[in-house]
């Protein structure tokens, strides 16, 4: 197939490229700078100039190919609501040219909020949209689901890790080379749910190799990694002590990502294995972290 693939460039879009073209696939890869130009080329993918901004440029995109993954989104949390709404105008943009035909679109979305106090799992519905949480990616899809368009959804963990990572570990590394400790929340039990880029990579493809059906799918390769554990290597890196904070000095010591600190968000993915006879293959989280790749960004 020839696949449409924004944020082709960023930390899981340029994985799924790269596994995309592996497997056959061409890949049209919306880039927006020379420098992402040049990655998408060196990787084998065709290049298209456009913006999640620039609705014309993923009309364009979506028009040229057999099918559509969406891995594109702005993660500058201080204008979060601005970027969730640029998110759902991307989504629909996308879906009105696809329209009611059998070409596919894969939307990325997470499973953080998905359930409270449990498990979560692919038969939990999409968390609705709020003012305290605006972002629509999973409600849009499901909207152009309904209309007729052949969309679909993958849930990816807090943690998407793996070296070269900018996500959640290497900040909790700045924290705690800034705080001079490496912290948790409480008793460090609330648990993060991980997966590799490559291993979610496959994901995608394998999603959209079935015809995107039955989802949402969950990219989730460890159900729940508690917290303490990812501390508890980033001190022994760095050779700092480890401090539990109260849920009050947490907020002090990591500032706005303390609500991501206290995440506690285990996540079952045995209906995406069933479904698409997917296996991870890639080290887990902890194992991943105590590397000192890790510890040189």
């Amino acid at each position: 197939m020839r696949v449409f693939v924004t944020g082709a460039t960023g930390w899981v879009g340029s994985a799924v490229v790269k596994d995309l073209i592996a497997a056959g696939h061409h890949v049209l890869g919306l880039t927006r700078s020379e420098k992402g130009a040049e990655a998408l080329t060196a990787a084998g993918a065709d290049i298209h100039r456009g913006s999640l901004a620039d609705m014309e440029s993923l009309r364009s995109g979506a028009a040229q190919s057999d099918a559509v993954i969406h891995t594109a989104f702005n993660h500058d949390f201080s204008k979060f609501a601005e970027n969730c709404a640029e998110d759902r105008r991307a989504i629909e943009a996308i879906g009105a040219v696809l329209g009611r035909s059998d070409r596919p679109l894969i939307v990325t979305s997470g499973v953080a909020r998905v359930a409270r106090g449990r498990v979560a799992t692919e038969a939990d519905p999409p968390v609705p949209v709020s003012p305290s949480y605006p972002r629509a990616s999973e409600v849009t899809a499901t909207e152009l689901a309904a209309r007729g368009v052949r969309a679909t959804v993958v849930r990816l963990p807090p943690s998407v890790h793996g070296h070269g990572d900018h996500g959640f570990v290497p900040r909790l590394i700045g924290f705690a080379r800034e705080k001079g400790v490496s912290a948790y929340v409480g008793e460090g039990l609330n648990r993060w749910s991980t997966v590799h880029r490559l291993d979610a990579a496959r994901v995608y493809r394998l999603a959209l190799e079935r015809g995107a059906d039955g989802g949402p799918f969950h990219a989730v390769a460890e159900e729940g990694v508690p917290f303490k554990e990812i501390a508890q290597v980033i001190g022994r890196r760095l050779n700092i002590p480890m401090v539990s904070k109260s849920p009050e000095e947490a907020a002090e010591h990591f500032g706005w990502f303390a609500m991501f600190a206290g995440f506690d968000v285990p996540t079952s993915s045995e209906r995406t294995r069933a479904l698409l006879g997917w296996r991870p293959e890639q080290p887990g989280l902890i194992a991943d972290i105590d590397h000192p790749a890790y510890f040189a960004q």
